[in-house]
């Protein structure tokens, strides 16, 4: 599925994986921030700002997303932001980066307006153990497949398999989105230096979605995860 020529980019070396764990990094204090402002009875557009002006605090000079997907917004992979005000016992998915130094962040958490359900904390933990799953699977010589199949294994034994409509990640580099892709049929095996996102999710129509997203490099044992930030769910006000 990945031509060559992409795939020159695909391996860093290290001065450029220091530059993307920066970038991660950058976004990881964003991500501690944001979980102390205000969600409920604010609009996405409100705490996407928030988010936007974080990531440029914390060093980054171009801000590509800030996704505030909140309850039923939530269960569109594909949503950016829009007027929704907040309310609570809402699910919230936050899935923001851009570029610091030239090179890309790239990370989503899923958190809650006050206590969540019983059936929300079961959702997002299998979320969790998916994305979990999927990191524990990398290491050189695996196939960009492998990571998809691995994670979506977890998601559909629980039962939501219908509700993970994604590819589980994609690359990134001097972009935030770049071969290879972690998808069923992308044969290209892994190399130490491949940087790229695993990103499970789950997504209930008109009730609320959870993705969880972390940047993963290859070493030659395994995975390095660039980015920090607990999994666990976060409750928010």
């Amino acid at each position: 599925m990945t031509t060559a020529l992409p795939m020159l980019r695909a391996i860093k070396d290290d001065a450029e994986i220091e530059r993307l764990a920066a970038a991660g990094a950058a976004a990881d204090q964003a991500y501690e921030e944001i979980v102390n402002v205000r969600f409920a009875g604010r609009s996405e557009t409100d705490v996407g700002s928030d988010l936007a002006a974080l990531l440029r605090r914390f060093g980054h000079s171009q801000v590509d997303f800030t996704v505030v997907g909140s309850g039923p917004n939530g269960a569109n992979p594909h949503h950016e932001i829009g007027p929704r005000i907040i309310e609570d016992g809402d699910m919230v998915v936050l899935d923001f980066g851009g570029l610091k130094h030239g090179y890309g962040s790239d990370t989503t958490r899923t958190v809650h307006v006050g206590e969540p359900t019983a059936e929300e904390r079961e959702v997002h933990d299998v979320v969790r153990q998916a994305q979990q799953a999927g990191f524990e699977a990398v290491r050189p010589g695996v196939e960009c497949q492998e990571i998809d199949r691995v994670s979506r294994a977890v998601i559909t034994e629980a039962g939501y398999g219908d509700y993970f409509i994604h590819r589980v990640g994609h690359g990134i580099g001097l972009t935030t989105h770049e071969p290879p892709y972690m998808v069923e049929g992308e044969t290209q095996v892994l190399h130490p230096g491949m940087c790229f996102s695993i990103e499970p999710g789950i997504y209930l129509p008109g009730r609320f979605g959870v993705r969880i997203e972390d940047i993963v490099t290859v070493v030659p044992d395994g995975g390095r995860r660039l980015n920090q930030t607990p999994h666990e769910m976060r409750i928010v006000h």
